[in-house]
């Protein structure tokens, strides 16, 4: 299957860089190409599953025909359930699938390579400090509520009469006598909060907007909003609470 395994990864550090890459796939394909992934996604095709790859790209497919696989494969037959709950339940459930699927695919290469207690140990670690992809799909990232309380405390982008989406403000100018205090302070205020299409962390000199239905932040490059374009928008919802929308056939 294209790809899939380009180098064999043999450190923790290259088994990490693979897990990030698959799981950053999965993470765009349940959410900011949610529309594409659900139309290939047919419940009359045969078993399918979803794919990430370490180049960051997705791909449902059939699964592997070869027994043994070459790796451990995802959920089977993601396609079968789609039309018989609601999406947002159907997502979450091939998110948790996806999680389980990044997990088994790392310990895979551990075992493979010989990784000691210390190296496995490490290796969980790297992953746990990511949020998974149920908690990013889902938003239900445990401190969520502290993260945008912060958010909101120290941005300008919502007032109590009108929700408009803007820039995440930057931090102050550091004084250079004060630098490593500043820097401890701004990693406790901004340092957890999340992206909610590729979960990776704030950075003061990115530009987020959030989500007016779900109130989860995004990166703009993720969800392909610019500084300009968001000026004009009154109300944005990000793609998951857009395709919420659509009609489906009963």
């Amino acid at each position: 299957m294209d790809g899939g395994v380009l180098n064999n990864p043999r450190t923790v550090e290259e088994v990490f860089r693979d897990f990030k890459g698959r799981r950053d796939a999965l993470i765009k394909a349940l959410t900011i190409d949610v529309e594409e992934f659900f139309q290939q996604c047919d419940p009359e095709k045969e078993n399918l599953c979803l794919y990430g790859f370490p180049n960051e790209k997705w791909e449902v497919n059939l699964p592997a025909e070869e027994v043994p696989p070459e790796l451990p494969e995802p959920a089977l037959g993601i396609n079968f359930a789609r039309d018989g709950m609601q999406e947002r339940d159907w997502l979450a459930l091939v998110a948790v699938h996806s999680d389980a699927w990044l997990l088994s695919v790392s310990f895979y290469f551990g075992a493979r390579f010989g990784f000691d207690k210390a190296d496995r140990k490490r290796l969980f670690n790297m992953i746990n400090d990511l949020p998974t992809v149920f908690e990013v799909v889902t938003g239900a990232a445990k401190k969520q509520e502290k993260e945008k309380s912060s958010v909101t405390n120290q941005s300008s982008s919502k007032s109590k009469s009108n929700s408009k989406p803007v820039k995440m403000p930057k931090a102050p100018p550091k004084d250079e006598n004060n630098e490593g205090l500043d820097e401890d302070e701004e990693d406790d205020e901004h340092g957890e909060t999340l992206c909610g299409a590729c979960g990776d962390n704030y950075a003061s000199d990115e530009f987020w907007i959030c989500c007016d239905i779900c109130e989860r932040w995004f990166h703009g490059k993720c969800v392909k909003i610019t500084p300009a374009r968001a000026e004009h928008i009154k109300q944005y919802k990000c793609p998951v609470c857009s395709s919420n929308k659509r009609v489906r056939p009963s």
